[in-house]
């Protein structure tokens, strides 16, 4: 289960980050979401992740399957189109979250940045208050709304 709030931003924080990671995802079907994904942090070995997401909104069913590079490969082969490549970079919030900040295809027209804060509960995401700090960066939520999913994103792009 995935249990996630997301905004629309136009940059970076200005903290520095606690960790940045590189992706490149690619999605088989977008309704239900079926993507790979390799995700690396800087200077780390890379993960591949075989994911299955339901839904729509707050709480989404989310499974994910760990592959080894030889799945992973032979899954990319039968995508056909380009990856979508991401950076992440991670920042602490208080009470133990993490604001999650994604840069999408730097190198295309299409770019954006989106951020998301997971959490572990329904009512503790509805009742999360961004702190002032951030009040301001994180100003435009787009929990739920239509078209605004990295699947949604891939169906208009690839």
């Amino acid at each position: 289960m995935e249990i996630e709030r997301r905004w629309l931003v136009d940059r970076w924080p200005d903290a520095a980050p606690a960790a940045v990671l590189h992706m490149d995802q690619g999605y088989f079907t977008t309704n239900p979401a079926i993507r790979i994904r390799r995700e690396a942090p800087d200077g780390g070995e890379p993960a591949y992740v075989l994911c299955f997401k339901g839904g729509a909104g707050l709480v989404r069913e989310e499974i994910e399957i760990p592959l080894d590079l030889d799945r992973y490969r032979r899954l990319l082969a039968m995508l056909g189109k380009p990856m979508i490549q991401k950076e992440q970079r991670r920042y602490p919030l208080p009470g133990g979250l993490t604001l999650e900040v994604n840069q999408v295809d730097p190198q295309l027209d299409t770019d954006f940045f989106y951020a998301e804060v997971e959490f572990s509960t329904e009512d503790a995401a509805i009742a999360w208050t961004p702190p002032a700090e951030l009040a301001a960066y994180l100003s435009h939520e787009v929990t739920g709304q239509p078209g605004e999913s990295m699947a949604a994103y891939w169906a208009r792009t690839r």
